[in-house]
């Protein structure tokens, strides 16, 4: 089996998860200033849930950005290992190659 993956991939990945981190945080705060007009519009178990709602919405954006910042250091930790791990299949290489008997690899004729 053979993984190949691009030196670039993780790092486009991590700016994109910033920039989704961000543009979901933007969008919430636009649903939570879209509602502002219907505050004391409701009565009964609609001001329940439109209250709950409210009180909700910042520990939700919260959660999300808590939840998001995870994936990123989980996405950095994997950039992080997968730079290594090339790093060292690089100077393993370098190690044999340079142990080896390239000489006797040569094939001459009689």
């Amino acid at each position: 089996m053979k993984f190949d993956m691009g030196a670039q991939v993780l790092t486009s990945l991590m700016s994109k998860s910033r920039n989704s981190s961000t543009d979901l945080g933007t969008l919430i705060q636009q649903l939570i200033n879209a509602a502002q007009p219907l505050e004391g519009k409701f009565n009964g178990q609609g001001k329940v849930a439109f209250d709950s709602f409210k009180e909700r919405a910042d520990g939700i954006t919260k959660e999300l950005n808590a939840s998001l910042s995870a994936i990123l250091g989980g996405q950095s930790g994997m950039e992080q290992a997968f730079s290594s791990g090339d790093q060292e299949h690089g100077e393993n290489a370098k190690t044999q190659m340079a142990s080896a008997n390239f000489d006797a690899a040569r094939f001459r004729g009689r």
